[in-house]
């Protein structure tokens, strides 16, 4: 395309909270590449990721990772956290495990195929994760009441797919609403995007190619749940006071 070889020739996102992180091929997998590329991409989420990296998460879990822009971006920003991404598609894994290996990523992410509630409980969390799903509908059969209440120390991002089921988002706050503090994000028209965002790369391009760039082809206006655990993960007892002795090896 184009406007990819003439913004971004490098494949390299420029702007947002992944800037530098780099693409092996121009192409992504089941959602726009030019608004990952400019990091206008899901922009309606940044001020959450940014409260959210002021944590020390101990494993990153993506669920419907495609090509891996949130398995990898995040992989980069939380740099002592395990990364564990999954999607049911062969070749998005594959996209997946190409762009964390040219990030320097490939020891640190390990990539599955289908999640289901059995797979994420056996997953080492550690004390406080971050999880991030967009599976298509699948979050409805996934989360339940009982298996929030296993997720209760750790923060979630859902995209609720209702013009799959009307009902997925109301059902999901309903589930988390005991464990977590739920905070509905609705995404941003394509239109309203090429009117309103302001990216110094753009400044050349007519509203109408504003849009393609910045479109992310929606089937309509569309949540993401921002659930943050409502209890902080519980110290560890700390142990009988040490007396100094010279027989201590350091």
């Amino acid at each position: 395309m184009r406007i990819v070889r003439e913004l971004f020739p490098a494949l390299t996102v420029a702007n947002g909270p992944f800037t530098g992180m780099r693409y092996p091929a121009a192409e992504s997998y089941g959602s726009m590449l030019l608004p990952k590329l400019l990091g206008s991409y899901e922009s309606e989420l940044h001020r959450a990721l940014e409260g959210f990296f002021a944590n020390d998460y101990t494993a990153i879990v993506d669920i419907g990772c495609a090509e891996g822009y949130y398995a990898v971006g995040l992989g980069l920003r939380f740099g002592r956290a395990s990364v564990y991404a999954f999607d049911t598609s062969p070749k998005a894994r594959q996209m997946c495990a190409e762009m964390a290996a040219l990030n320097g990523l490939g020891s640190r992410i390990h990539i599955g195929s289908l999640c289901d509630a059995d797979t994420l409980r056996s997953i080492p969390l550690g004390d406080k994760a971050l999880i991030i799903s967009d599976c298509e509908g699948y979050e409805n059969v996934l989360f339940s009441r009982e298996l929030a209440g296993f997720l209760a120390n750790h923060d979630l991002i859902i995209e609720a797919h209702d013009f799959i089921d009307i009902e997925i988002s109301p059902n999901l706050r309903r589930i988390f609403s005991k464990t977590h503090h739920v905070d509905p994000i609705s995404s941003t028209d394509d239109i309203e995007k090429a009117h309103t965002y302001q990216f110094a790369e753009l400044d050349r391009y007519t509203t109408s190619e504003r849009c393609t760039i910045l479109g992310e082809r929606r089937p309509g206006i569309m949540k993401w749940l921002v659930l943050t655990a409502r209890v902080a993960p519980a110290s560890p007892p700390a142990g009988p006071p040490v007396k100094a002795s010279g027989d201590l090896i350091a």
